[in-house]
C-alpha cells in the first residue's frame, strides 16, 4: 500500500464519528466493546468493525483483562497521541505519534500473534 493510500485511508478512519468516539473515550480509560457500545450509542456490530479499523492503522491496542467472576474480556485503549499534516512544497505528509505500549502489553500482542 502506498503512502498516500495510508493517509487517506487512516484520514477516512478520523472521518468516522463512531471511530473518534471510540478514540476519544478510549483516551480516558481502557474500555470493553460493550461499554464502547453504550457510551458511543452505535451497535457492538458497528464498534467492532471501528476497533478492526482502528487496531489495522495501529490507533488502538487491546488487552485482555481478567473479571472478578474468573472469565477474561478484551479492553481497548488508545495508542493515538497526536497527528500532523503537513503541506510542504506540493508533498503532503502526516505524522502520527502514537502512545508507547508497555513491555507487558508488547509481550502479549506478540504471544497472541503467535497463537
Amino acid at each position: 500500500m502506498s503512502e498516500d493510500a495510508d493517509i487517506s485511508e487512516l484520514l477516512a478512519l478520523l472521518d468516522d464519528e463512531y471511530a473518534r468516539a471510540i478514540l476519544t473515550e478510549t483516551s480516558v480509560e481502557p474500555m470493553s466493546a460493550s461499554i464502547l457500545s453504550d457510551r458511543c450509542e452505535a451497535s457492538l456490530p458497528t464498534v467492532y468493525r471501528r476497533l478492526e479499523r482502528l487496531q489495522k492503522c495501529d490507533l488502538i491496542s487491546e488487552q485482555t483483562t481478567l473479571a472478578p467472576d474468573g472469565n477474561h474480556y478484551s479492553v481497548y485503549e488508545a495508542r493515538l497521541e497526536g497527528l500532523e499534516v503537513t503541506l510542504d512544497d506540493g508533498e503532503l505528509t502526516l505524522e502520527v505519534r502514537r502512545r508507547d505500549e508497555d513491555v507487558a502489553d508488547k509481550f502479549t500482542r506478540l504471544w497472541e500473534g503467535m497463537r
